[in-house]
């Protein structure tokens, strides 16, 4: 009796020992990366890759407008890798001592454009045409908060149409959101990037592009204080392979 209970001691003692062995290695260790909105299809697609390059290591999005992103990051929401739609923001990052030192790329870059529901007959062919009575909801980012917005608004105040546009203007979390004003036919227009009005072809329709004031890139950097520093590198290095601008650049994404 006394040898069936010491075998069985022995036994859950290697079962316990064979355990603390296994697990390790059964957990993925997760890599955070707070990414501006219009990326989510394009990274999402990336993940596969990266993980598969990186073995152990498992990719979780945080897609948001790129103001949003930042100030989750800045309260010390969980994050490794901040990639912005635009300069601004994460220059914010950086004077917060955000950024890890000597991280940060430019990896992409990205048009605005206007865009109408697929199925509308208002033809749009300048930013003077949204001044026409037709034309009474205009979706955009709200400026204060969304890059996307920030740039709409830049546009319309070169033009100098924002004093008769803004009485029309329907703000939006995020420029996805804008996409889906204009898609579901709530609004007669709407500013947002090029790369995503592809993703919609079938519900809305590009009028013309939007001339920025400055060129739409992308930066990227890891996080500082990040708990996978290394991967965190590896994955702001892994967005400049040519493997990985390929991807991009079927989602729309130019050269930075």
């Amino acid at each position: 009796m006394k040898m069936l209970v010491g075998t069985r001691r022995m036994l859950v003692g290697c079962a316990v020992a064979l355990a603390a062995f296994a697990c390790p290695a059964a957990r993925a260790a997760d890599l955070t990366v707070s990414a501006a909105a219009s990326l989510t299809n394009a990274f999402r697609e990336l993940a596969p890759a990266f993980e598969a390059q990186n073995a152990g290591t498992k990719v979780v999005f945080n897609f948001a407008a790129s103001d949003a992103l930042l100030a989750q990051i800045a309260k010390g929401a969980p994050a490794d890798v901040f990639a912005a739609a635009d300069q601004e923001s994460m220059d914010r990052a950086d004077a917060q001592k955000l950024l890890a030192p000597g991280s940060r790329r430019n990896f992409v870059g990205n048009s605005l454009v206007l865009i109408t529901p697929a199925d509308g007959t208002l033809v749009l062919a300048s930013l003077a045409d949204l001044q026409k009575a037709e034309v009474k909801r205009i979706t955009l980012g709200t400026p204060s908060g969304v890059p996307a917005g920030r740039y709409a608004k830049g546009a319309l105040d070169a033009a100098r149409l924002w004093p008769a546009i803004e009485p029309k203007a329907v703000y939006a979390q995020n420029v996805r959101q804008s996409l889906d004003y204009v898609a579901r036919g709530e609004v007669e227009a709407g500013f947002v990037y090029a790369t995503d009005a592809a993703i919609q072809k079938d519900k809305v329709k590009v009028a013309f592009t939007v001339p920025t004031e400055t060129p739409i890139s992308y930066p990227v950097a890891a996080v500082s204080g990040s708990p996978n520093p290394d991967a965190a590198r590896k994955f702001v290095d892994f967005l400049i392979t040519p493997a990985a601008q390929t991807v991009l650049a079927r989602y729309g994404f130019g050269k930075p």
